[in-house]
C-alpha cells in the first residue's frame, strides 16, 4: 500500500487478494472485517462508500492489522471482541475464542432452567464469561463463574461489567471449584476437550494463539469433565441440570460417565453442523 490514493474499493480488492496469498480460509470476510474495522464502517457501508479514501491514519491502522490476519491471528484478537448469541464481548490473547457451537449449550441450559425462576448457575470454566452473561442476559441467572487463568478472569470481569451484569455475575479465580460452597440450579461448563494427540493437527489459527490450557482435555478428552463429575456435580440441588460442551468422540463414554455418576434423563445434542457436541443430565441425590 504506497502512497497513491487507495479508495475503499480498491482497499478492498487489495487486502482480499492478500489474504488469499496468505491462506486466509474466507479472504473476503476477512479483508470486509479489517477495512470496517479501521474505518468504523460497517461491512454493509463499506460498499456504499466505494470511492471514498481512505485516511493516512486508518491505512497505518489497517497495515498493522493486515499483517496480524495475514499472520494467522483470529479476526477476535485483532478486534477485540467477539459476537455470542445477544451480546458482544471483549477478547483477548490468552482467553479461549466464543464459539458458535457454545451457543447451543447455552439452549440447552435454558431449556433445563425454563421452569426454574432466577436459577443460581455454577459455570466452571468461563473464558470471556459469554456463557455467565447470556445466562443473566436471557433467563435472569445468579451465575457464579470460576477459571483458573488470571487472563480469562480479568475478561470475564470486564465484559461483565461492560455489559452491566455486576449484579448477577460473579467471577472468581480458582481451579475448578476450589472452596466453592453452596448450592446450585445448574452447573454448566466449557472445560478444555481436545484429546492430546489431536492438538497437533489443529488449524494455525487455534493451535498457534489459542491457550493451550483451555484447550487440551487430555489423552482421552475427558480429563477435566472427570473432574467436573467427582468435584462440581456435588454442589448441584437434587433435580439441577448438569450441561457441558464436549469433543464429538467423546461423548458416549461422557454420558455412560454421567449416568454412572446418578445422573438420569442423560441426553446428547448436536451442535449446529450436526456433530454431537453436548452432554447433560438431571442430577439425583449427589450432594
Amino acid at each position: 500500500m504506497g502512497q497513491q490514493v487507495w479508495t475503499i474499493g480498491d482497499t478492498l480488492a487489495w487486502c482480499r487478494e492478500y489474504l488469499v496469498h496468505h491462506d486466509d480460509e474466507n479472504p473476503k470476510l476477512s479483508a470486509e472485517w479489517l477495512l470496517a474495522a479501521a474505518t468504523g464502517l460497517t461491512r454493509i457501508e463499506l460498499y456504499m462508500h466505494f470511492d471514498r479514501p481512505l485516511t493516512m491514519e486508518e491505512r497505518d491502522v489497517l497495515r498493522e492489522t493486515l499483517k496480524r490476519r495475514g499472520a494467522g491471528e483470529p479476526l477476535q484478537y485483532i478486534s477485540g471482541e467477539a459476537a455470542f448469541r445477544h451480546i458482544v464481548v471483549k477478547t483477548s490473547r490468552g482467553v479461549l475464542i466464543p464459539r458458535p457451537e457454545t451457543e447451543v449449550l447455552v439452549d440447552v441450559v435454558l431449556d433445563g432452567l425454563a421452569d426454574t425462576d432466577a436459577p443460581r448457575v455454577l459455570e466452571v470454566g468461563c473464558g470471556t464469561g459469554c456463557i455467565a452473561c447470556s445466562l443473566a442476559k436471557e433467563a435472569g441467572a445468579q451465575v457464579l463463574a470460576t477459571d483458573i487463568s488470571p487472563e480469562a478472569v480479568a475478561c470475564a470481569q470486564a465484559n461483565v461489567e461492560m455489559l452491566g451484569f455486576e449484579e448477577l455475575v460473579e467471577v472468581v479465580e480458582c481451579d475448578c471449584v476450589a472452596e466453592i460452597a453452596g448450592s446450585f440450579d445448574c452447573l454448566v461448563s466449557n472445560p478444555p476437550y481436545i484429546p492430546t494427540a489431536e492438538l497437533a493437527e489443529l488449524p494455525h489459527e487455534v493451535a498457534g494463539f489459542e491457550p493451550r490450557l483451555a484447550l487440551d482435555g487430555g489423552p482421552d478428552g475427558l480429563a477435566f469433565f472427570d473432574r467436573l463429575i467427582t468435584e462440581a456435580l456435588p454442589l448441584v440441588k437434587d433435580g439441577g441440570l448438569f450441561a457441558c460442551e464436549l469433543h464429538e468422540t467423546c461423548l458416549d463414554e461422557a454420558a455412560r460417565r454421567l449416568r454412572e455418576a446418578g445422573c438420569v434423563d442423560v441426553k446428547v445434542t448436536k451442535d449446529l453442523v450436526g456433530r454431537d457436541r453436548i452432554v447433560s443430565g438431571v442430577c439425583r441425590d449427589l450432594q
